[in-house]
């Protein structure tokens, strides 16, 4: 796809890679939540939109997530079709990848469609 008609924002979300920075306080269990509340992406089945409250937890390790490259991650869903459950898995995913944490939660607190509301939860501590 070519960036060069692109608006600067929709060519920093195609270009968008989560970043690792440094834990000022690696040495400490401290607790971060996150929560991005406009979530969305496309029904692979019907290629309607589906929109989800995406919540983050985790302890840190050595690395915390650069806020602005999870934003824009995030925002990368938005013209993809992809289940409810495999998108909440594939954050999940790539967020423990870069992070390593002690411990990673990531909930997709999914809008209702067609009276079905699904909330899909996804955590592992480190050992």
């Amino acid at each position: 796809m070519s960036t060069k008609n692109l608006k600067y924002g929709e060519k920093e979300i195609l270009e968008a890679k989560l970043e690792p920075w440094e834990n000022p306080y690696p040495d400490r269990d401290y607790e971060i939540e996150i929560t991005f509340p406009e979530f969305s992406c496309l029904c692979p089945r019907s290629g309607y939109p589906d929109y989800a409250v995406i919540k983050i937890k985790y302890i840190p390790d050595k690395y915390i997530v650069e806020l602005k490259s999870l934003k824009l991650y995030l925002n990368k869903y938005r013209n993809q079709y992809i289940s409810h459950e495999e998108a909440t898995n594939k954050i999940f995913d790539e967020l423990y990848y870069t992070l390593k944490p002690r411990f990673l939660e990531v909930i997709g607190d999914w809008n209702p469609r067609g009276n079905v509301k699904t909330i899909i939860k996804v955590s592992k501590e480190q050992r």
